[in-house]
């Protein structure tokens, strides 16, 4: 452990991120429930206690927000596009750099000296207390317990290298299997399972177009198809049509108390940026897909689940709908920020969903603001507005 105080609780129900998401759309977050407290005292200043730290990227750097008060507390010089992602524990976030993944330590508003070197890092997956580090521009993937990250040394875990460098993603399940996707620079396929000598179990190549990840109760772990979705279960691959000739999912959230997984849908192969209005609801236990219809487009930063489940996303409308995942309704819409486009560059910034515990995050980029919102009430916790306007947002989370 780094720092002077911190301190974790026990997650409750919880829920899934990634992003993930990664130096492309993100994956799914999964349970996320913290509490940390860090204090760090800069040159000449008192101590600056730091709780429940959020990280948001602007142009020139990175943002260390109190996840209370929601204030600036640290700010990191870092030029270019950069993204970030949980770490996995209380202190640390994973920032895809040019380099490579950096870790930022929250509670010193500073890097640690470790990076996973390698060209395009995307997607970064926390599940069964391990982290997976997917390199797109090698195929490389790193797997480690983000605890060992306090020791301020790189830590030794499992490495993998894909066939083909491609843009996919990775993730370790708690029996060690470790699944990740096959694919090139021209186009992929579907997924792999290997044992943990790296010996392959499962194979599916049935999911054009792979892309994103989630797992949902019981460990089930799905991938998106431009067709639908491809589950991983006990062992074997099931894979889930969409209605739709071209039906792609390409990033999901899943929730370890529910089986059901949330995902985006697109349907127009020729789009330059299609806008879609309906979401998809993924069940890992019967390999069906229902469609709910918004009545409002949303972003691949727009997809997050809640402690118990629920199935969250934030509209271009301002609001974040929240889904009953077993009945595929919206159950209740809560006013958030103002109404807004998706840009046609995914680089742009737009608003982005962040949630942890109890608490939605949402960024306001055009005002430059950032709120909480408790989602059980739908109260407004906190707002801020920040010096720059921001892209990214995320926190620190741990999933023990």
């Amino acid at each position: 452990m780094r720092t002077t105080v911190r301190r974790r609780t026990a997650t409750g129900a919880a829920f899934a991120l990634a992003t993930a998401m990664v130096l492309t759309s993100c994956g799914g977050e999964k349970k996320t429930d913290t509490s940390a407290t860090t204090t760090d005292r800069k040159p000449g200043g008192s101590p600056v206690t730091v709780t429940d730290p959020l990280v948001a990227t602007f142009d020139g750097g990175l943002y260390i927000l109190d996840g209370r008060t929601l204030k600036p507390a640290k700010t990191v010089g870092l030029p270019g596009f950069n993204r970030v992602n949980p770490a996995g524990d209380d202190t640390h976030v994973m920032v895809s750099t040019d380099t490579g993944f950096r870790v930022l330590d929250t509670s010193a508003g500073a890097f640690t000296g470790i990076e996973f070197k390698g060209a395009k890092p995307g997607h970064v997956v926390r599940h069964a207390g391990r982290t997976a580090l997917f390199t797109d521009g090698t195929g490389d993937i790193h797997v480690f317990d983000p605890d060992d990250l306090a020791t301020g040394t790189k830590p030794k875990g499992r490495t993998h290298t894909t066939d083909k460098p491609h843009h996919g993603v990775a993730v370790e399940l708690k029996n060690g299997e470790l699944l990740t996707t096959l694919g090139d620079e021209e186009k992929r396929t579907g997924a792999v399972v290997l044992d943990k000598n790296g010996k392959e179990i499962a194979r599916s190549e049935n999911c054009p177009g792979v892309h994103g990840e989630a797992a949902a109760r019981g460990e089930a772990i799905a991938v998106g198809c431009e067709d639908g979705a491809l589950i991983y279960r006990n062992g074997a691959f099931t894979k889930v049509e969409s209605p739709d000739p071209y039906g792609r999912i390409g990033n999901q959230a899943g929730s370890d108390a529910s089986p059901i997984l949330l995902g985006d849908y697109k349907t127009d192969p020729e789009a330059e940026r299609e806008r879609p209005e309906r979401v998809s609801l993924i069940d890992t236990r019967t390999g069906t897909l229902r469609l709910v219809d918004l009545g409002t487009s949303y972003s691949f930063r727009s997809l997050a689940r809640g402690p118990h489940g629920e199935a969250l996303v934030l509209g271009t409308d301002g609001a974040l709908h929240i889904i009953d995942p077993g009945k595929a309704e919206v159950t209740r819409s809560i006013p958030a920020v103002g109404a807004w486009k998706e840009p046609l560059d995914w680089q742009q910034p737009r608003p982005v969903l962040f949630v942890r515990g109890h608490t939605a995050y949402i960024s306001e980029p055009a005002e430059r603001r950032i709120h909480a919102f408790d989602i059980a009430s739908g109260k407004k916790q906190a707002t801020a507005t920040l010096p720059e306007e921001t892209n990214e947002l995320t926190g620190v989370t741990t999933d023990h």
